[in-house]
Order: C-alpha cells, then structure tokens, then sequence
C-alpha cells in the first residue's frame, strides 16, 4: 500500500544514474555570503585607498593641517574661502596652475580624440602585417611617466638635444614659449595615443558591416560613411574616451615637472604641481586638499557638462 506522503520517483534522463535506477535531482544552492565573499577582495582595496583617503582629504580641507604644528584646528572652509580671495598667499598660485592646466588640456584633448580616431579606422582595415602595427602604436603606452620625461628632457634639451642635432637649428624647446607648450603636448600625444587607439578600434569592430554594405548599395561616399555610420555607431565609445581624456589632461603633472619643471617662469606649472608644492614643500596640507577638491568640481562640471552636450537626442512625436 503506497503512502499518500510518499513522493513519486523522479522520470526523465537527469533522474536516472549509470545503473538505469531512477535518482531525486539535486539542486545545488550556494552560501548567501558568497557574493560579498568575491566582492570583498575588491571591497577592501577600494576602502582603503579611495574611499578612506577621499574622506580623509575633505577632513583635512576644513583643518589648518601643518606637520609642523602640534595640533591641527578646524578653521572650516577658510581654506577654500582663500582660493577665491585675491589678497591671500595661495590665490594667485592655484589660478596660475589652473589656467596652465587649462591651456594644456584644450590643446591636447582633441589630438589625442582625432588622431587615435583616424589611426583606428586605418588600423581596422584588412592588410598584412596589421598586428604588428597596431602593437607598436601601443607600445609606448605602457612605458612609465619618468623614462618618457627623461627621454624627452634630453632629446629636447637646446643645447645637446638630438632634435635640434638633427634639425640642425637651436629652437628653445623646453626654455621659451610656446614650444615649452608645443613640446609637452607633443610628448603626451605620442606616449598616449596608443589607448585611445585600442579603445576606438574596438569599438569599430563591433558596428555590423552590413551597415556599411547597405552605405555602399545607396551610393554613400567614404565621408558619408564615417559621418552616417561610424560616428554613430562609436557614439558611446566616443563620450567614454573624451571624458577619460579630459581627466587624464587635466590631471598631468609628470610630463611639466619633469621636462620643464614648470617652466618657463611658471608658465607650464600645473595644478597638480601647485598643490604638491603647497603640501609637501609647505607642509599646507589642508590648503593642498582644498585645490585639490575644487579642481575635482571643476572636472566634474565639465564631464556634467560633456555627457549632456554628447547624449543622444531621441525625436519628439507630436500628437
């Protein structure tokens, strides 16, 4: 007599063991913790060294935080206060870094959009040895900020430099204005381009190649192509790198201490060079922070700014 509580033997393929026997299937549950368990390598490292000295820094900005001084009062936001006060110490100082670091970037940034633009386009193409040049585009990338400041303060030095060995003239390249300006964008160009580059390329090898077919068939010039079909398809790769671009010109400071040392006068004096200057040399940290702080408002404005003006328009039906 069966058991009314009894379950019935489980049917199927999945049921039945080597033997032919029938088998309950097994449904495997993993710990409610073993998600957090993954994300807690990832976790730890981002406390420590973003969150935790991000909350840090904004401590310090409202303190009169000197490592010279016993203690460290809380003066508010006297510090930021200062940065927009014309008669302070620190006034003149940051808006010099600022506007030199504004300089740099909008004279670097759309270099290093247009031309990895145009080299992947170039590099997406079939032809041989392919790999081998889009390998060496890249390569300069992964070299560190002080073997390329090094190589490119001694190749452009005006009295034994072999650039002007080469091109047998005594242009002032890291002394004067404006090649100070035309050799450290140049300089950054070369040694950066290679991400970009890689970022655009794929993006290009993920618009459908019928689209370009369908270009063709309507009798779409190569312009007509790039303008109808490429930029649109690279819309969101686009955003992506300019907004990285932006941020990484905006934030340069190895390629100016290194090369020029914030020179000529303090011409190519970044921001970056300010606030290390002002912290480490002054022992101002709290100021430091404040630069700091103000700057990352800045560059978050314009990337606001950036993804609004770059966002796709969808049309408006009118009923």
């Amino acid at each position: 007599m069966v058991s009314p509580t009894a379950t019935a033997p489980a049917r199927g393929p999945a049921a039945r063991g080597p033997a032919g026997r029938s088998s309950p299937t097994r449904i495997r549950r993993h710990a409610p913790w073993t998600p957090y368990a993954f994300m807690a390598p990832f976790l730890v490292i981002f406390v420590t060294f973003v969150l935790a000295p991000a909350v840090l820094g904004i401590w310090m900005s409202l303190h009169d935080w000197d490592f010279m001084l016993p203690n460290r009062p809380f003066v508010g936001l006297d510090n930021y206060a200062a940065l927009f006060d014309s008669t302070s110490a620190v006034f003149e100082t940051f808006w010099h870094g600022m506007r030199a670091t504004a300089i740099f970037t909008v004279a670097s940034v759309p270099l290093l959009v247009a031309i990895p633009l145009g080299l992947a386009i170039m590099l997406n193409r079939r032809f041989p040895g392919r790999t081998v040049f889009r390998a060496i585009f890249f390569m300069p990338y992964v070299l560190g900020v002080a073997v390329v400041g090094l190589l490119f303060r001694f190749m452009l030095d005006p009295n034994i430099g072999i650039v002007n060995g080469l091109l047998g003239t005594s242009t002032p390249w890291i002394t004067a204005q404006p090649w100070a300006w035309i050799s450290l964008v140049a300089m950054t160009v070369w040694w950066t381009l290679g991400f970009n580059t890689i970022i655009y390329l794929a993006g290009l090898q993920d618009i459908p190649g019928e689209l370009y077919d369908a270009a063709r068939v309507d009798g779409a010039s190569a312009w007509q192509q790039f303008r109808h079909v490429t930029l649109p398809g690279l819309r969101t790769v686009h955003l992506f790198v300019v907004t990285i671009t932006i941020l990484a010109s905006a934030n340069m400071f190895g390629q100016a201490l290194l090369v020029t040392n914030g020179g000529p006068g303090d011409t190519t004096r970044t921001a970056l060079i300010v606030m290390l200057a002002e912290g480490l040399e002054s022992f101002r940290m709290g100021s430091a922070a404040a630069m700091s702080y103000l700057l990352a408002v800045f560059l978050g404005i314009v990337s606001i700014v950036q993804v609004l003006a770059m966002r796709e328009r969808r049309p408006r039906w009118r009923s």
